[in-house]
Protein backbone atom coordinates (compact mmCIF):
# COMPACT_ATOMS: atom_id res chain seq x y z
CA UNK A 1 0.00 0.00 0.00
CA UNK A 2 1.38 3.14 -1.23
CA UNK A 3 -0.10 6.12 0.85
CA UNK A 4 2.75 8.48 -0.54
CA UNK A 5 2.36 11.58 -2.42
CA UNK A 6 4.98 13.83 -3.92
CA UNK A 7 8.43 13.12 -5.08
CA UNK A 8 10.28 10.47 -2.12
CA UNK A 9 7.87 8.35 -1.16
CA UNK A 10 6.29 7.72 -4.61
CA UNK A 11 10.51 7.07 -5.92
CA UNK A 12 10.41 4.39 -3.07
CA UNK A 13 7.26 2.51 -4.14
CA UNK A 14 7.91 3.09 -7.78
CA UNK A 15 11.86 1.03 -7.51
CA UNK A 16 9.25 -1.45 -5.29
CA UNK A 17 7.12 -1.50 -8.49
CA UNK A 18 10.05 -1.90 -10.78
CA UNK A 19 10.76 -4.82 -9.02
CA UNK A 20 7.50 -6.74 -8.85
CA UNK A 21 5.69 -5.32 -6.47
CA UNK A 22 1.83 -5.17 -7.01
CA UNK A 23 1.71 -1.56 -5.48
CA UNK A 24 -1.37 0.07 -5.21
CA UNK A 25 -1.07 3.71 -4.74
CA UNK A 26 -4.05 4.98 -1.87
CA UNK A 27 -5.32 8.65 -3.66
CA UNK A 28 -7.63 11.09 -2.34
CA UNK A 29 -10.36 12.35 -4.85
CA UNK A 30 -8.17 15.43 -5.83
CA UNK A 31 -5.12 12.95 -6.28
CA UNK A 32 -2.10 13.19 -5.62
CA UNK A 33 -1.06 16.86 -5.93
CA UNK A 34 1.82 16.02 -7.81
CA UNK A 35 -0.57 15.56 -10.66
CA UNK A 36 -0.85 19.04 -11.15
CA UNK A 37 2.54 20.18 -10.66
CA UNK A 38 3.24 22.13 -14.17
CA UNK A 39 3.50 22.85 -16.87
CA UNK A 40 4.73 21.11 -18.87
CA UNK A 41 1.85 17.80 -19.11
CA UNK A 42 2.19 14.87 -21.04
CA UNK A 43 -1.22 13.74 -21.77
CA UNK A 44 -2.54 15.58 -19.14
CA UNK A 45 -0.04 14.19 -16.39
CA UNK A 46 2.51 15.96 -14.96
CA UNK A 47 6.67 15.47 -15.68
CA UNK A 48 7.32 14.71 -12.16
CA UNK A 49 4.25 12.48 -11.83
CA UNK A 50 5.03 10.61 -14.50
CA UNK A 51 8.53 10.50 -13.47
CA UNK A 52 7.66 8.14 -9.89
CA UNK A 53 4.82 6.35 -10.61
CA UNK A 54 5.21 3.80 -12.94
CA UNK A 55 4.04 0.21 -12.32
CA UNK A 56 1.30 0.67 -9.73
CA UNK A 57 -2.27 0.84 -9.69
CA UNK A 58 -4.23 3.69 -8.51
CA UNK A 59 -7.25 3.37 -6.20
CA UNK A 60 -8.86 6.45 -5.08
CA UNK A 61 -9.96 6.43 -0.91
CA UNK A 62 -11.78 9.59 0.66
CA UNK A 63 -10.18 9.01 3.97
CA UNK A 64 -13.20 11.31 5.84
CA UNK A 65 -15.83 8.79 4.92
CA UNK A 66 -15.82 6.06 7.65
CA UNK A 67 -16.41 3.51 4.52
CA UNK A 68 -13.21 4.36 2.55
CA UNK A 69 -11.77 4.54 5.99
CA UNK A 70 -12.69 0.97 6.42
CA UNK A 71 -11.94 -0.09 3.17
CA UNK A 72 -8.40 1.17 3.60
CA UNK A 73 -7.98 -0.65 6.86
CA UNK A 74 -8.80 -3.93 5.40
CA UNK A 75 -6.24 -3.37 2.96
CA UNK A 76 -3.79 -2.86 4.98
CA UNK A 77 -4.57 -6.11 6.96
CA UNK A 78 -3.56 -8.02 3.85
CA UNK A 79 -0.18 -5.47 2.99
CA UNK A 80 2.90 -6.99 3.29
CA UNK A 81 4.33 -3.51 3.15
CA UNK A 82 2.95 -0.35 4.02
CA UNK A 83 4.44 3.09 2.88
CA UNK A 84 3.68 6.34 4.12
CA UNK A 85 4.92 10.00 4.11
CA UNK A 86 2.29 12.16 5.81
CA UNK A 87 3.10 14.18 8.96
CA UNK A 88 3.40 12.27 12.71
CA UNK A 89 0.44 10.94 13.69
CA UNK A 90 -2.03 11.39 10.90
CA UNK A 91 -1.85 7.66 9.78
CA UNK A 92 -3.40 6.87 13.42
CA UNK A 93 -6.14 9.12 13.06
CA UNK A 94 -6.65 7.43 9.95
CA UNK A 95 -7.21 3.89 11.16
CA UNK A 96 -4.10 2.62 9.89
CA UNK A 97 -1.05 3.24 12.15
CA UNK A 98 1.53 1.15 12.29
CA UNK A 99 0.86 -0.17 16.04
CA UNK A 100 -2.96 -0.38 14.98
CA UNK A 101 -2.25 -2.10 11.76
CA UNK A 102 0.80 -4.84 13.34
CA UNK A 103 -2.09 -5.80 15.97
CA UNK A 104 -3.62 -7.91 13.31
CA UNK A 105 -0.89 -8.12 10.66
CA UNK A 106 2.28 -8.57 12.76
CA UNK A 107 4.40 -9.49 9.25
CA UNK A 108 4.02 -6.12 8.06
CA UNK A 109 6.52 -3.87 6.98
CA UNK A 110 5.45 -0.26 7.85
CA UNK A 111 7.77 2.44 6.02
CA UNK A 112 7.13 6.11 7.40
CA UNK A 113 9.08 8.87 5.29
CA UNK A 114 9.00 12.41 6.39
CA UNK A 115 11.23 15.75 6.14
CA UNK A 116 12.53 15.85 9.07
CA UNK A 117 12.55 12.51 10.90
CA UNK A 118 9.94 11.17 13.12
CA UNK A 119 11.30 12.59 16.46
CA UNK A 120 12.93 15.29 17.64
CA UNK A 121 12.13 19.02 18.14
CA UNK A 122 11.17 19.56 14.71
CA UNK A 123 9.29 16.33 14.01
CA UNK A 124 6.03 18.24 12.83
CA UNK A 125 7.57 20.70 10.31
CA UNK A 126 7.25 19.53 6.59
CA UNK A 127 10.30 19.99 3.90
CA UNK A 128 10.59 20.10 0.26
CA UNK A 129 14.37 19.28 -1.18
CA UNK A 130 15.16 22.85 -1.47
CA UNK A 131 14.68 23.54 2.12
CA UNK A 132 16.70 20.13 3.05
CA UNK A 133 19.94 21.00 0.78
CA UNK A 134 19.69 24.41 2.42
CA UNK A 135 19.11 23.12 6.17
CA UNK A 136 20.89 19.92 5.71
CA UNK A 137 23.71 22.08 4.74
CA UNK A 138 24.36 21.08 1.01
CA UNK A 139 23.74 24.39 -0.31
CA UNK A 140 26.85 25.74 1.67
CA UNK A 141 29.24 23.09 -0.59
CA UNK A 142 27.51 23.55 -3.98
CA UNK A 143 27.44 26.47 -6.58
CA UNK A 144 30.78 28.64 -7.41
CA UNK A 145 33.75 29.83 -5.05
CA UNK A 146 32.29 32.90 -4.48
CA UNK A 147 28.89 32.58 -6.05
CA UNK A 148 25.38 32.75 -4.13
CA UNK A 149 23.78 29.04 -2.85
CA UNK A 150 22.58 26.47 -5.81
CA UNK A 151 20.44 23.61 -5.44
CA UNK A 152 21.26 20.77 -7.13
CA UNK A 153 19.64 20.36 -10.25
CA UNK A 154 16.92 17.63 -9.50
CA UNK A 155 15.13 16.64 -6.64
CA UNK A 156 18.01 14.58 -5.45
CA UNK A 157 17.37 14.20 -1.51
CA UNK A 158 13.87 13.29 -2.18
CA UNK A 159 15.28 10.36 -4.16
CA UNK A 160 17.81 9.59 -2.25
CA UNK A 161 14.98 9.56 0.84
CA UNK A 162 13.20 7.15 -1.22
CA UNK A 163 16.03 4.70 -1.89
CA UNK A 164 17.19 4.46 1.82
CA UNK A 165 13.30 3.80 2.25
CA UNK A 166 13.21 1.33 -0.39
CA UNK A 167 16.50 -0.91 0.65
CA UNK A 168 15.02 -0.58 4.27
CA UNK A 169 11.88 -2.27 3.11
CA UNK A 170 13.94 -5.12 1.16
CA UNK A 171 15.96 -5.86 3.94
CA UNK A 172 12.90 -6.10 6.61
CA UNK A 173 10.93 -8.66 3.66
CA UNK A 174 14.36 -10.56 3.87
CA UNK A 175 14.49 -10.57 7.79
CA UNK A 176 10.73 -11.45 8.11
CA UNK A 177 11.85 -14.23 5.79
CA UNK A 178 13.84 -15.34 8.50
CA UNK A 179 12.17 -14.64 11.90
CA UNK A 180 8.43 -14.06 10.19
CA UNK A 181 8.23 -10.92 12.15
CA UNK A 182 7.44 -7.46 10.51
CA UNK A 183 9.10 -4.11 11.96
CA UNK A 184 8.64 -0.64 11.43
CA UNK A 185 10.87 1.64 9.40
CA UNK A 186 11.35 5.30 9.75
CA UNK A 187 13.60 7.67 7.50
CA UNK A 188 13.81 10.95 6.29
CA UNK A 189 14.54 13.72 3.85
CA UNK A 190 17.18 15.16 6.53
CA UNK A 191 18.67 12.10 8.02
CA UNK A 192 19.28 11.01 4.12
CA UNK A 193 20.91 14.32 3.07
CA UNK A 194 23.33 14.72 6.22
CA UNK A 195 24.70 10.93 5.39
CA UNK A 196 25.52 11.87 2.04
CA UNK A 197 27.64 14.79 3.34
CA UNK A 198 30.32 11.81 3.55
CA UNK A 199 33.78 13.42 3.22
CA UNK A 200 32.83 17.23 3.77
CA UNK A 201 30.56 15.85 7.05
CA UNK A 202 33.54 13.44 8.14
CA UNK A 203 36.25 16.75 6.98
CA UNK A 204 34.46 19.21 9.74
CA UNK A 205 33.81 16.20 12.71
CA UNK A 206 37.59 15.24 12.52
CA UNK A 207 39.45 18.36 11.56
CA UNK A 208 36.81 21.32 12.36
CA UNK A 209 37.10 22.79 9.25
CA UNK A 210 34.25 24.18 6.88
CA UNK A 211 34.22 22.98 3.34
CA UNK A 212 34.56 26.04 0.83
CA UNK A 213 32.09 25.79 -2.78
CA UNK A 214 34.19 24.94 -5.56
CA UNK A 215 32.40 25.13 -7.98
CA UNK A 216 32.98 22.02 -10.65
CA UNK A 217 36.54 21.94 -8.89
CA UNK A 218 38.18 19.68 -6.16
CA UNK A 219 39.62 21.02 -2.81
CA UNK A 220 42.93 18.40 -3.45
CA UNK A 221 42.64 17.36 -6.95
CA UNK A 222 44.00 19.60 -9.52
CA UNK A 223 43.86 20.00 -12.32
CA UNK A 224 39.79 18.57 -11.95
CA UNK A 225 36.95 20.86 -13.21
CA UNK A 226 34.84 22.10 -15.62
CA UNK A 227 37.18 24.19 -18.98
CA UNK A 228 34.92 25.88 -21.16
CA UNK A 229 36.55 24.70 -24.79
CA UNK A 230 35.81 26.99 -28.10
CA UNK A 231 32.19 24.99 -28.69
CA UNK A 232 30.86 23.66 -25.07
CA UNK A 233 32.46 22.42 -22.03
CA UNK A 234 34.43 19.44 -21.07
CA UNK A 235 35.33 18.36 -18.08
CA UNK A 236 38.88 16.77 -16.82
CA UNK A 237 39.82 14.46 -13.94
CA UNK A 238 43.67 14.53 -14.50
CA UNK A 239 44.64 15.01 -10.69
CA UNK A 240 47.20 11.60 -10.65
CA UNK A 241 50.72 12.31 -11.87
CA UNK A 242 50.23 9.85 -14.93
CA UNK A 243 47.61 11.91 -15.75
CA UNK A 244 48.32 15.23 -15.22
CA UNK A 245 51.32 14.14 -17.40
CA UNK A 246 49.08 12.62 -20.37
CA UNK A 247 47.21 15.27 -20.16
CA UNK A 248 49.92 18.02 -20.87
CA UNK A 249 51.06 15.92 -23.28
CA UNK A 250 47.78 16.36 -25.36
CA UNK A 251 47.27 20.07 -24.85
CA UNK A 252 51.30 20.29 -26.50
CA UNK A 253 52.41 21.99 -22.96
CA UNK A 254 54.63 19.30 -21.96
CA UNK A 255 56.67 22.40 -20.32
CA UNK A 256 53.82 22.13 -17.73
CA UNK A 257 54.84 18.73 -16.53
CA UNK A 258 58.59 19.99 -15.40
CA UNK A 259 57.61 23.49 -14.32
CA UNK A 260 58.63 23.83 -10.60
CA UNK A 261 55.27 25.80 -9.74
CA UNK A 262 53.03 22.25 -11.06
CA UNK A 263 55.30 19.36 -10.96
CA UNK A 264 53.47 17.62 -8.47
CA UNK A 265 49.99 17.34 -7.04
CA UNK A 266 50.72 19.18 -3.88
CA UNK A 267 52.29 21.64 -6.20
CA UNK A 268 49.29 22.01 -8.35
CA UNK A 269 46.83 21.95 -5.50
CA UNK A 270 49.27 25.13 -3.70
CA UNK A 271 49.16 26.90 -6.96
CA UNK A 272 46.18 25.29 -8.48
CA UNK A 273 44.94 29.71 -9.39
CA UNK A 274 48.16 29.75 -11.78
CA UNK A 275 47.89 26.51 -13.03
CA UNK A 276 44.22 26.79 -14.16
CA UNK A 277 44.61 30.47 -15.98
CA UNK A 278 46.56 28.95 -18.06
CA UNK A 279 44.98 25.37 -19.09
CA UNK A 280 41.82 27.85 -19.06
CA UNK A 281 43.83 29.72 -22.18
CA UNK A 282 44.75 26.58 -24.15
CA UNK A 283 41.74 24.56 -23.29
CA UNK A 284 39.70 27.28 -24.68
CA UNK A 285 41.36 26.91 -28.26
CA UNK A 286 40.17 23.58 -28.67
CA UNK A 287 36.61 22.07 -30.18
CA UNK A 288 35.67 19.79 -27.54
CA UNK A 289 34.87 16.53 -29.45
CA UNK A 290 38.08 16.87 -30.73
CA UNK A 291 39.56 16.98 -26.92
CA UNK A 292 37.38 14.55 -25.78
CA UNK A 293 38.82 12.26 -28.00
CA UNK A 294 42.43 12.62 -27.77
CA UNK A 295 42.07 12.85 -24.11
CA UNK A 296 40.39 9.19 -24.68
CA UNK A 297 43.44 7.78 -25.77
CA UNK A 298 45.79 8.76 -23.95
CA UNK A 299 43.31 7.50 -21.18
CA UNK A 300 42.70 10.87 -18.93
CA UNK A 301 39.43 10.86 -17.82
CA UNK A 302 37.37 13.53 -19.36
CA UNK A 303 33.23 14.03 -20.34
CA UNK A 304 31.63 16.61 -22.32
CA UNK A 305 28.96 18.76 -20.62
CA UNK A 306 26.26 16.89 -22.12
CA UNK A 307 22.47 18.31 -22.06
CA UNK A 308 19.58 15.83 -21.32
CA UNK A 309 18.53 15.69 -24.51
CA UNK A 310 22.69 14.65 -25.63
CA UNK A 311 22.10 11.99 -22.82
CA UNK A 312 19.04 10.26 -24.30
CA UNK A 313 20.81 10.24 -27.85
CA UNK A 314 24.28 8.93 -25.54
CA UNK A 315 25.10 5.28 -27.90
CA UNK A 316 25.79 4.23 -24.24
CA UNK A 317 22.55 4.91 -22.28
CA UNK A 318 21.11 3.46 -25.01
CA UNK A 319 22.96 0.34 -24.90
CA UNK A 320 22.20 0.12 -21.08
CA UNK A 321 18.87 0.15 -21.38
CA UNK A 322 18.45 3.41 -19.81
CA UNK A 323 15.80 5.03 -22.46
CA UNK A 324 12.22 2.79 -22.12
CA UNK A 325 9.10 3.29 -23.26
CA UNK A 326 6.15 1.32 -20.69
CA UNK A 327 2.59 0.92 -22.06
CA UNK A 328 -0.91 2.41 -21.45
CA UNK A 329 -4.56 0.01 -20.80
CA UNK A 330 -5.20 1.51 -23.91
CA UNK A 331 -2.29 0.53 -25.71
CA UNK A 332 -0.48 3.84 -26.06
CA UNK A 333 3.29 4.46 -24.68
CA UNK A 334 4.98 6.55 -21.99
CA UNK A 335 8.19 7.27 -22.19
CA UNK A 336 10.41 6.58 -19.39
CA UNK A 337 13.77 6.19 -17.77
CA UNK A 338 15.34 3.16 -17.39
CA UNK A 339 16.52 0.42 -14.47
CA UNK A 340 19.40 1.25 -12.96
CA UNK A 341 20.44 -2.11 -11.77
CA UNK A 342 19.90 -4.89 -13.83
CA UNK A 343 19.28 -9.21 -13.47
CA UNK A 344 20.79 -11.78 -15.28
CA UNK A 345 18.31 -13.88 -14.45
CA UNK A 346 15.10 -11.76 -15.91
CA UNK A 347 14.21 -8.59 -17.91
CA UNK A 348 12.76 -6.56 -15.17
CA UNK A 349 11.45 -4.12 -17.86
CA UNK A 350 9.51 -6.64 -19.53
CA UNK A 351 6.35 -6.11 -17.59
CA UNK A 352 6.43 -2.45 -16.43
CA UNK A 353 3.34 -0.07 -16.88
CA UNK A 354 2.87 2.97 -17.47
CA UNK A 355 2.10 5.83 -14.43
CA UNK A 356 -1.78 5.10 -13.77
CA UNK A 357 -4.57 7.28 -14.56
CA UNK A 358 -6.11 8.55 -11.26
CA UNK A 359 -8.71 5.46 -9.81
CA UNK A 360 -8.03 3.63 -12.91
CA UNK A 361 -7.29 0.12 -10.64
CA UNK A 362 -10.38 0.75 -7.70
CA UNK A 363 -12.63 -2.10 -8.94
CA UNK A 364 -9.33 -3.77 -9.64
CA UNK A 365 -7.39 -3.94 -6.52
CA UNK A 366 -10.53 -4.28 -3.97
CA UNK A 367 -11.15 -8.03 -6.36
CA UNK A 368 -7.46 -8.71 -6.13
CA UNK A 369 -7.01 -7.81 -2.74
CA UNK A 370 -10.27 -8.22 -0.68
CA UNK A 371 -11.36 -11.43 -2.36
CA UNK A 372 -8.70 -13.55 -1.01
Amino acid sequence: MDFTRMFAGPFCTMLLGDLGADVVKIEAPEGDPIRAQGPPFFEGESMSYLAVNRNKRSIVLDMKREDDKATARALALKADVIVENFRPDVMGRLGVGYESVCAENPGVIYAAMSGMGATGPLRDKGAFDLTIQAEGGYMSLTGEAEGTPIKLGTSAFDLICGQYAMGAITTALYARERTGRGQKIETSLLEGMVSFLVDAGVEYLTMGTLRPKWGSEHPNNVPYKAFAAADGWIVVGAGAQHLYEGFVRVLKREDLAVDPRFRTLRDRVTNRAALYRILDEVVAQWKVEELVAALDAAGVPCAPVNDVAAVFRHPQVIERGMLQTVPRADGSQVPTIGPAAKFSSVDITRDWKAPPRLGEHGAEVLRDWLAR
